[in-house]
């Protein structure tokens, strides 16, 4: 008896069928994808209708199908970052096993953070929610997320402080700011010291995409006070270590 739960073969096919066509663009007919695939022409005919019927492909006419303004929509939902975020959750889930800390993720809208994963210890006592917006320039994510942004839309941001003190360790001073991103920019990963909540202390490094561009960044939160609280340089080699991997299947992902 085969382990696992048994997969539906069929439907397996249409998705082949599903993928060639999509690749294809519209260049070639029912017909010769099916030669393509290696499958009765019949067979490719009905996957093509159910497709067309379900508005995943839509006919161009002569037999050739592109994408569908279903699949078009389901792609818009799934941008890079939350299929980042997607890879992300189970290996932030053992990462933040491993702290015994909450562990975030967040990404940069509209000049603030977007939290899109949060699992840990701690994670329900902590203020942050999944799907809520924070100011970026107070948190260890948000220094992340800045200090990677191109140059002119940094200074755009920084040309809008001061900025509001949640703490009295909040940098409010944009020249201040700016030279805190820059060291966060070279040092490779941010601390936030009590700057967005007292008593607070999160640690931050960045996700890159294949391009290198920063898209996301991850964060462990632990209280500064905490006797249990694990020291900066084993915190950091984790946080690094769990981007790598998100990184690295991400990307692969993306080459598929």
């Amino acid at each position: 008896m085969r382990e696992g739960t048994p997969q539906l073969s069929s439907f397996k096919r249409t998705l082949a069928m599903l993928e060639a066509v999509v690749d294809d663009g519209g260049s070639s007919s029912v017909a010769e994808m099916a030669r393509r695939l290696d499958i009765p022409v019949a067979t490719a005919h009905r996957q093509i209708a159910t497709l067309v019927a379900e508005d995943y492909l839509r006919p161009l006419g002569k037999g050739r199908h592109v994408a569908g303004s279903r699949l078009m929509k389901l792609a818009q939902r799934l941008d890079e970052k939350q299929l980042i975020a997607n890879v992300a959750a189970p290996i932030l889930h053992r990462l933040a096993s491993k702290v015994s800390s909450t562990v975030q993720l967040g990404t940069l809208e509209n000049e603030m953070v977007t939290y899109r994963i949060k699992t840990g210890q701690g994670a329900s006592a902590l203020f942050t929610k999944v799907g809520m917006q924070l100011e970026a320039y107070c948190s260890g994510m948000g220094k992340v997320l800045l200090a990677h942004l191109p140059d002119t839309d940094r200074d755009h941001y920084l040309a809008g402080g001061p900025f509001v003190p949640l703490t009295a360790k909040t940098i409010t001073e944009p020249a201040t700011l700016a030279k805190e991103l820059t060291k966060v920019r070279e040092q490779g990963f941010a601390i936030d010291d009590g700057e967005i909540a007292d008593g607070l202390l999160c640690m931050a490094v960045p996700i890159r995409n294949a391009a290198q561009d920063v898209v996301a960044a991850i964060s462990v939160s632990q209280a500064g006070n905490d006797r249990k609280r694990m020291a900066d340089d084993a915190l950091l080699t984790m946080l690094l270590q769990a981007a790598s991997e998100i990184e690295t299947e991400a990307n692969s992902d993306a080459d598929r």
